[in-house]
């Protein structure tokens, strides 16, 4: 293609997705889509053309194709999982960056986007009154982007592993001596990154009756049995924003039995972290001093585009310890002078674009003051949510933090028969949780075009689904 006709094209998609975001605004769109599994297999040849064709037709056919098939996750009436924001300032951001075609993984192969991305970590570790450990700045610790709190999970066990073993890990693997530990609500990711690093299946401590989050007694129990038993204790694994409750694991009181252990402890704020932007929900930080490592998705309540998990720990050479590779072909005078930062010794893979343009579009885009107002607004929508739960016969209020709001019927085949119903719901998408063994539905505000009246017509569809129901 010639890049003259980019411009031309490049303002028809622009124009396309101002006219996407007015439908979602609207909600003249359906959540979910009409078609049954296969309907954009069959609508996509079966083979690549052999000549390429026009960039216009191939934008036609995105809007006349796969876009009607899509889960519209911007969409107000968008209530599953929890978030996934975006905002035009990170749209643009992704463009200029998928035009520069940086690749980011030394300082030496682009001295900027590293540079950048130290920053822009900095600048959010601040905002969100982290310990001053984890800035770059400190000279100690630091923050990088990740795709994922899965990613930062894995990354953190690793160092975890590497540290508990004295580097012995590096060349003997886990040798089925090491154990990570979490509660059942940790978040799938959990258990996913201890399987990838060989450690298996992670010993689930109990929860205090009636909070859903971690007993640090019963960790401390558990700790020092299988230190006995001489197994090897070396992570621990926090949430602060359960997917299923977005209860708050105590880490001011897991942190001394972390500390005094010598266990890593690394905190999963992928949800409620960016809540700490505002000074009154903070206190899910508390105790952040004992922590190796915390993360929280950028992507989720920041209106940055995914995937962008900031990742930061309290010491940069326990990550890179673990994570380094030094081949020839790696080898250059910045590197080793020791005076720059490798964000490929920070993360799995060895190659990574320029993760931190889109962050600090949006940061300059918003400020720091637009963020608290988006994350203030969705939390008074979840707690309109929540009152019109609450005052409604035959439903009951699970749990309500931040902007989550977790409900159940009267019996567990109601409930059921409801989420069999709202399954179906085109202008609608909740997501089942089980809580204290009974089923449940989850309501997870953050949409950028949600609204009071948009909840309220929310609330309408679930109430007509299960007045049918009955």
């Amino acid at each position: 293609m010639n890049s003259d006709e980019f411009p031309a094209v490049a303002a028809e998609a622009a124009e396309r997705l101002a006219a996407y975001w007015r439908a979602l605004a609207a909600a003249e769109l359906p959540v979910v889509p009409p078609g049954a599994p296969g309907t954009t297999l069959k609508a996509l040849p079966e083979t690549a053309p052999e000549q390429g064709e026009e960039l216009t037709e191939v934008l036609n056919d995105t809007w006349g194709t796969i876009v009607p098939q899509l889960v519209h996750w911007q969409h107000p009436g968008f209530l599953g999982y929890y978030p996934t924001n975006n905002s035009p300032a990170s749209v643009l951001a992704e463009l200029v960056t998928a035009g520069l075609g940086v690749q980011g993984m030394m300082w030496s192969t682009s001295p900027a986007a590293t540079e950048l991305e130290q920053r822009v970590c900095d600048w959010l570790a601040v905002a969100l009154a982290l310990p001053e450990h984890f800035t770059h700045a400190s000279g100690h610790g630091g923050g990088v982007i990740q795709d994922s709190a899965s990613s930062a999970v894995l990354v953190a066990l690793v160092a975890a592993l590497n540290r508990a073993s004295d580097g012995r890990w590096r060349q003997h693997g886990t040798e089925g001596r090491y154990r990570v530990y979490c509660t059942d609500q940790a978040n799938s990711c959990v258990p996913k990154a201890a399987h990838v690093a060989g450690v298996g299946e992670p010993v689930l401590v109990p929860t205090l009756h009636g909070t859903f989050t971690m007993d640090p007694a019963a960790l401390a129990q558990r700790v020092d049995a299988d230190r006995a038993a001489g197994l090897v204790p070396a992570a621990v694994v926090t949430t602060v924003g359960t997917t299923s409750t977005c209860a708050i694991d105590p880490v001011h009181e897991i942190g001394p039995v972390c500390r005094e252990r010598g266990i890593w402890l690394h905190v999963d704020a992928a949800y409620a972290g960016s809540a700490a932007l505002c000074p009154e929900f903070r206190y899910g930080h508390d105790g952040l001093e004992y922590a190796d490592s915390y993360a929280v998705n950028a992507h989720k309540w920041m209106r940055t585009g995914t995937p962008c998990d900031v990742l930061w720990v309290a010491d940069r050479h326990a990550l890179t310890d673990a994570m380094s590779t030094a081949p020839a072909y790696l080898r250059n005078r910045a590197t080793d002078s020791g005076t720059v930062v490798d964000f490929k010794d920070w993360q799995i893979p060895l190659g990574r674009p320029m993760r931190a343009l889109k962050l600090w579009y949006v940061l300059r885009a918003h400020g720091l003051e637009g963020l608290r107002t988006v994350i203030r607004h969705d939390v008074r929508l979840a707690g309109l949510l929540a009152g019109l739960v609450g005052n409604e016969p035959g439903f009951h209020l699970v749990a309500h933090a931040l902007g989550l709001v977790v409900f159940r019927r009267s019996s567990d085949e109601q409930t059921n028969e409801l989420a069999a119903r709202l399954a179906d719901e085109p202008g609608l998408l909740c997501t089942p949780a089980t809580v204290d063994g009974r089923p449940a539905l989850r309501a997870a505000v953050g949409s950028p075009y949600a609204d009071e009246a948009g909840i309220r017509r929310v609330w309408d569809v679930i109430r007509a689904h299960a007045h049918a129901a009955c």
